[in-house]
């Protein structure tokens, strides 16, 4: 299970979407998930899943790969679907067990919710797969740039996600290590029931938090030992340049944003 985690992993490849702007990927990534919440019907979510599909062809990540993440979210998912299938009131009850109903809009609501959830995490999980971490903090750190004038610490900002997402891959390896260790020495984290699952977590919680702040002290000691004071003065070795494809890639960024909005004004 720990190894099913996709999101804040990078896979190497030569791709279209890996040689995008960062920026670009932002942005699409972040249109692409507000466009979910404006999709009402299921010419929408088509569009929506044409478009997700040819952008997970386009990157030349395993499907397989980026699926194997929706294993980490799969009970939320079932409780989102049980919620929204007997909780949402409808005109036509389809089913009735006991007191529960389900009505046609319950089931409509239950399947676009999770629909738009598996599409939120492979959205998510695909800007990670093909964009490195040090890209990503270039990327957010330049369009965040207008609030410097209100004084925000956009650099430091920048850099805390980044180091954030640097340290989950980091993390889930050493946890994978600790559970193994664990398991030798007698420890069962998968039988028992949902109190005894949590007890059994302790052995495997104290060691990864000291195991986090070590890492956290060497990598602050590091950083003072290389006279980081911040992004005031700091240069780039490698600047962000918009190139004929980042502007094509806005430009089908557009015209996907124009079809979900025309689908929802039509339908």
């Amino acid at each position: 299970m720990i190894r099913d985690i996709t999101l804040g992993q990078y896979y190497p490849a030569d791709s279209i979407l890996h040689k995008l702007d960062p920026r670009v990927k932002l942005v699409a990534t972040i249109s692409f998930l507000v466009a979910l919440f404006l999709i009402n019907s299921w010419v929408g979510y088509l569009v929506a899943t044409v478009f997700l599909v040819s952008m997970i062809r386009l990157s030349k990540v395993p499907f397989r790969f980026i699926v194997r993440g929706l294993k980490t979210i799969f009970i939320i998912l079932m409780i989102t679907l049980v919620f929204n299938l007997f909780l949402t009131p409808g005109d036509r009850v389809l089913v009735q067990v006991w007191k529960f109903r389900i009505t046609d809009q319950g089931l409509r609501t239950a399947v676009f919710m999770a629909i738009r959830l598996v599409y939120l995490i492979i959205g998510s999980s695909l800007m990670t797969l093909t964009t490195t971490p040090n890209d990503l903090t270039d990327g957010l750190e330049t369009l965040l740039g207008p609030l410097k004038k209100l004084h925000v610490p956009v650099h430091e900002v920048a850099m805390m996600m980044s180091i954030a997402l640097r340290f989950i891959p980091i993390l889930l390896e050493e946890t994978d290590k600790i559970m193994k260790a664990q398991m030798a020495r007698g420890a069962d984290f998968e039988h028992g029931n949902l109190i005894q699952r949590a007890k059994n977590l302790v052995p495997l919680l104290v060691p990864l938090f000291i195991s986090a702040f070590r890492r956290a002290n060497d990598l602050a000691m590091a950083m003072e030992a290389r006279c980081y004071r911040g992004g005031a003065g700091r240069t780039k070795m490698k600047p962000l340049a918009y190139t004929r494809k980042d502007y094509c890639a806005y430009g089908i960024l557009l015209l996907f944003l124009a079809a979900i909005i025309a689908v929802r004004v039509l339908l």
